[in-house]
């Protein structure tokens, strides 16, 4: 079985394609406005299903909640200065991220 194989559900596939990236590799997307901030408190999976699926009523919500958010330049500051490391997924043209890293505080 391959990421192409139909078979395989959708949210299978995104789980499968999660990884860590620290800052460093994460600024270029940055750069180009494409990183967005996933809550700790929500399953990065559920927001990618979300994306992917273009489910506009659940991403309004988790966004009205300050849920999900496009990065800020206060959060790449905050992130060079802790060197974080985030838990990743690629939504094209998105890159959904959560900190793993508790040194920086409270605010993903």
């Amino acid at each position: 079985m391959t990421l192409d194989d139909p078979n395989i559900a959708l949210r299978d596939k995104l789980n499968l394609e999660t990884g860590q990236l620290a800052w460093r590799e994460l600024q270029r997307h940055f750069a180009r406005g494409a990183v967005i901030v996933v809550a700790r408190e929500l399953d990065l999976i559920d927001v990618a299903v979300a994306f992917a699926e273009d489910n506009p009523a659940q991403t309004k919500t988790w966004v009205a909640n300050g849920q999900v958010a496009h990065a800020t330049d206060a959060d790449a500051r905050r992130w060079q200065e802790h060197s974080c490391v985030f838990w990743s997924l690629v939504v094209a043209p998105w890159v959904l991220v959560q900190e793993l890293d508790d040194k920086a505080g409270a605010g993903a």
